[in-house]
């Protein structure tokens, strides 16, 4: 993880599904950032793999479609 002066307007956060990716994501949402669509799962052959994509709202334009951030 890079060390950034300015907080990103997106991030998709990866790991493997354990308690550790979700203290990510709840850090994240501590910070403001909202969940930006449903979690996505795989599994690559050892262990599931979640991903969740956050937003902080001011990036997201108001009539941003699903997917567009600014």
């Amino acid at each position: 993880m890079s060390d950034l002066s300015e907080p990103l307007g997106y991030r998709l956060i990866t790991g493997p599904d354990d308690a550790e990716f979700c203290a990510r994501v709840s850090g994240l949402l501590d910070q403001g950032y909202q969940l930006y669509g449903s979690p996505a799962l795989t599994f690559n052959s050892e262990r599931v793999i979640a991903a969740q994509a956050m937003v902080l709202p001011h990036c997201v334009s108001p009539e941003a479609s699903e997917g567009s951030v600014r």
